[in-house]
């Protein structure tokens, strides 16, 4: 029996090394246009505004007259590898480790972009607008090859797992200091501005990933559920529903595998399930409230709460 479970262990970590293996090339482009045009939007709009929206990012903002931005950026996101590292594991720091280099890198890159792009600062309003849409364009488009720019969203995990909160309180906690003391330096009508940036970065990221809730209900018909109820359970710590269905057509007897998602990972759950089976059949729908904590395979619990 153990020989069995190390040999289906085995398999799952298969499928996630070809998940994280799948279309490489492109991803790697998708992040490196995502990133490109979030260290644009940081340095255009954010950055000479003194709007503190969260994040490493603001951090280097609020510390921008003692230490370079870009140099600050890339302190923060090692000593943030280094927590993930310890408390999230090499698989989790690996996803975020090129986005926390190339990051800092590009806002160096970019740091005149200023003197190539005029723009009118008059109008934050619209500086925060049109801000907030780049940065939560950018960040979709990374989130949705499958990786992380790092920084404070490696906090937010970790808060999540360890505290067993939601990631929208871990996010509203982190983002909320780092927002307030914004507040406290550049004065608190900039706070505002930063709300108003962290909602539509937000709403952008959801649109561009999938829907517009945190979490998706994935509804998953497949003629291999064994497979696949392994590689969520025990690879991707997910918690799972079987559902007992009828074919409306052929009156045959079948069962449905219900999952939630966060919408992050998404993608590790619909390449896996393709490379396990091409044919299954996905119904993805967005989960807007969830409640609980699914403690799977493992006494840690999942980084997602859910209704079960």
């Amino acid at each position: 029996m153990r020989l069995f479970k190390n040999f289906k262990n085995k398999e799952q970590y298969k499928i996630l090394k070809l998940v994280n293996k799948a279309h490489l090339l492109r991803r790697y482009i998708f992040l490196l246009l995502g990133t490109l045009i979030y260290a644009i939007a940081y340095n255009l709009f954010f950055y000479k505004n003194n709007i503190v929206y969260g994040g490493a990012s603001g951090i280097s903002i609020l510390t921008k007259n003692l230490i370079d931005p870009s140099i600050m950026i890339l302190i923060l996101n090692v000593f943030f590898l280094i927590l993930s590292l310890i408390f999230l594991g090499k698989r989790k720091t690996i996803d975020s480790l090129v986005g926390s280099v190339l990051f800092p890198v590009l806002v160096k890159l970019t740091a005149d972009i200023g003197n190539y792009i005029a723009i009118d600062n008059s109008d934050l309003l619209l500086i925060t607008i049109i801000g907030g849409v780049c940065v939560g364009f950018a960040s979709g488009i990374v989130f949705r090859s499958g990786f992380t720019t790092g920084g404070t969203d490696i906090i937010n995990q970790i808060v999540a797992k360890y505290f067993k909160v939601s990631m929208g309180t871990a996010v509203l906690i982190t983002d909320g200091v780092i927002v307030l003391a914004g507040g406290f330096i550049f004065g608190w009508t900039r706070v505002l501005y930063a709300m108003i940036v962290l909602y539509i970065i937000n709403i952008m990221v959801d649109k561009v990933m999938l829907g517009i809730s945190n979490n998706k209900a994935v509804y998953i018909t497949t003629d291999k559920d064994d497979d696949v109820i392994d590689y969520l359970l025990n690879e991707l710590k997910l918690g799972i529903t079987l559902i007992n269905t009828r074919g409306g057509y052929t009156n045959k007897k079948d069962q449905m595998i219900m999952c939630v998602v966060p919408t992050g990972d998404y993608f590790k759950v619909s390449e896996g399930i393709e490379h396990i089976d091409s044919k299954a059949v996905i119904l993805v729908t967005d989960a807007y409230q969830t409640s609980g904590t699914y403690k799977g395979n493992s006494s840690e619990g999942s980084d997602i709460s859910g209704i079960y």
